[in-house]
């Protein structure tokens, strides 16, 4: 079966101005690391169309769209210190949000295992009110939402090196979606806490790995092994959104992880396998450094279609391995493990 992978002329008219780290150029990284990939004959791209309104609604309130393309149509500017958006920056927001919802139907109609999603601005740092690190949409937030609204049992990992807050505020209090976050800790936006586990219905449906700089592959595996494959042997999740910021890269320039190309390669086919195939979506939020994108992209690709293809050797040796004891411990002592 093919991967479906979605991309779109618009992503790459969301100018963020001169010297800014999430450019256009990062949409070529990755087309290039899916020539690379050795998987290019099992990719199958479709561009997809804006997302509708009331899927979008159902995560972010009518106001705060508004206010974004407002500030698109008057010629853009910046929102805040990090956010900037351009004329074109809402249609490009849009689209890419809706990219989940095409890969979802397209998934269900069987035409593939799983999907890729190339899409920019991206989306986790969005709150459901507050447009925030580089993100406008919450991408996954409003596929993942869309899934629980039908009943299925939606299962978040996000790998970007930053917390994505907005994700994790999305979901704060429902038990439908399960969000996991592995992230170096302390880095922007500064949330993502051990013991932010959420509240409510969803005590627990939270889980954070506030990793230390340096931290390597074998921790990324270890707390998959240790913590989220036993919450998924208990809970089943029915479709997987992963969060795949290639930034935890050791080559990023704004963040100080230490992952390989492989490791992304390592971790993807670990996630991956906990849900049925063609329930499978993997989707792009930060990765700064262009051959590090490339690279993680290619190596991602074809851990989707059981292939290895790793321009790198995979890390082990760093720090972090308290954090997933402590995880582990935390949610032992809770009864959530």
């Amino acid at each position: 079966m093919p991967i479906l992978v979605a991309t779109h002329p618009l992503f790459a008219l969301h100018d963020t101005g001169p010297g800014h780290p999430e450019r256009a150029a990062r949409l070529e990284a990755v087309a290039a690391g899916i020539e690379a990939s050795g998987v290019r004959d099992a990719v199958e791209l479709f561009e997809p169309e804006p997302a509708d309104r009331a899927s979008v609604l159902a995560v972010h309130p009518g106001r705060y769209l508004q206010a974004i393309e407002e500030r698109c149509v008057a010629g853009g500017g910046r929102i805040d210190a990090d956010t900037v958006v351009s004329e074109r920056s809402y249609d490009a927001a849009m689209v890419a949000a809706g990219a989940g919802l095409e890969a979802i139907r397209r998934l269900d109609a069987g035409e593939g295992d799983a999907a890729f999603l190339a899409v920019r601005p991206p989306g986790h740092h969005a709150t459901p009110s507050t447009a925030m690190g580089f993100c406008l949409v919450n991408n996954v937030s409003v596929a993942a939402r869309h899934l629980a609204d039908r009943g299925e049992r939606v299962l978040v990992v996000d790998i970007d090196a930053h917390h994505g807050n907005g994700t994790q505020d999305a979901f704060w209090d429902d038990p439908r979606v399960v969000y996991v976050s592995m992230h170096q800790y302390p880095l922007y936006p500064g949330t993502g806490a051990l013991h932010d586990i959420g509240d409510g219905a969803g005590h627990g449906a939270t889980i954070n790995f506030p990793l230390p700089a340096g931290t390597t592959g074998d921790v990324y595996r270890r707390a998959v092994d240790e913590v989220v494959a036993p919450l998924v042997e208990r809970w089943s999740p029915t479709w997987l959104l992963l969060s795949a910021g290639f930034d935890a890269h050791r080559r990023d320039p704004i963040t100080g992880l230490g992952l390989s190309s492989a490791d992304y390669a390592d971790l993807t086919r670990q996630l991956l396998h906990l849900v049925p195939p063609g329930r499978r979506i993997v989707v792009l939020e930060g990765g700064y450094d262009l051959a590090a994108v490339r690279d993680s992209t290619a190596a991602t690709l074809a851990a989707m279609v059981d292939v290895d293809t790793r321009p790198e050797d995979p890390t082990g040796g760093g720090p972090g391995g308290t954090v997933v004891e402590a995880v582990a411990r935390m949610r032992a002592h809770a009864g959530l493990a």
